[in-house]
């Protein structure tokens, strides 16, 4: 067996070297004061850091089962009754990265909630080690997964957003999550997935039940798939599978491939990052978000 049937794709895809010199990157520990982990790989000096100017921002709690599960939430400062966008992070927990797209979604008129679902695990954007953090988020159950994530919508609903202008976006493991939570939801008006993993490795089945792929006649709502021609573990093979089996499903889904793009290509804080794709994919987000009412 291949050593990369036994790990999930959205891992595999993170191993694509840096093209860019060391002098572009934080030192460690300017980069944990900056908020990212440091699991992720050396920090870039130019992350995209956007203000509050505008909006309320900052961190809460919402009841689960087993505590108190942080999130990170930001909304137009002046908006009684915003829509809301859940935001699905990567694997290296709720870290800066992720709070500024949180913010990013705030400015784009949504009460935008990054919840922090592997807080049981401890604060995973303190693990250094790939080898130490991998094995806890690959212990994360699907049905747990979805109890927070619908938690999170109640939060929201609580706090004055309009859930049902309800949308999801996520990034790598995230993205997968928003394919997941597309056949969980049927409240759900729209996904985002960015890179998100399609195939699941075959010794997962007790905690992740049904891959993406094995999904599709489930979706409750329509998805925009954004995906790396260079991704190193989602190969092209797998997207156009899963673009054509929901298609013969009827289901409503787009996808849209970034010529020479990596895994994590809008993740400006890594090296993946390409730009010009990052702010394509994000402008297609928006406008997805918009078609399907859940932004005006």
């Amino acid at each position: 067996m291949n050593v990369y049937s036994r790990i999930p794709s959205d891992i595999i895809g993170l191993t694509v070297p840096s093209p860019l010199s060391r002098r572009t990157f934080m030192t460690a520990s300017a980069a944990t004061a900056a908020g990212f982990t440091l699991a992720a790989g050396p920090v870039r000096a130019d992350a995209i850091k956007t203000d509050t100017s505008g909006l309320k921002a900052g961190d809460a709690t919402v009841k689960v089962a087993g505590g108190d599960m942080p999130v990170y939430f930001a909304r137009p400062e002046n908006a009684a009754n915003p829509p809301v966008i859940i935001v699905a992070m990567e694997v290296f927990g709720l870290h800066e990265h992720i709070k500024d797209v949180t913010r990013r979604f705030g400015k784009a008129g949504a009460l935008a909630v990054a919840p922090d679902y592997y807080f049981r695990m401890g604060d995973l954007t303190k693990v250094t080690d790939r080898k130490e953090l991998f094995p806890k988020v690959n212990s994360k159950t699907d049905a747990e997964l979805f109890a927070d994530l619908d938690a999170t919508v109640a939060w929201a609903k609580s706090q004055g957003g309009d859930t049902s202008k309800l949308g999801i976006v996520g990034f790598c493991r995230g993205g997968r999550t928003v394919w997941e939570y597309s056949a969980h939801s049927k409240d759900l008006k729209a996904g985002v997935a960015f890179y998100g993993t399609l195939v699941d490795p075959p010794d997962q089945k007790s905690k992740w039940p049904k891959s993406p792929t094995e999904l599709v006649p489930e979706m409750k709502a329509p998805v925009l798939g954004l995906y790396g021609e260079a991704d190193t573990g989602i190969p092209l093979d797998q997207v156009n599978a899963m673009k054509d089996a929901l298609a013969k499903a009827n289901k409503t889904a787009e996808f849209k491939i970034y010529p020479g793009a990596p895994h994590g290509f809008h993740a400006d804080y890594r090296d993946s990052y390409r730009k010009e794709a990052a702010e394509d994919a994000f402008k297609n987000a928006v406008a997805w978000f918009k078609k399907y009412k859940v932004l005006s």
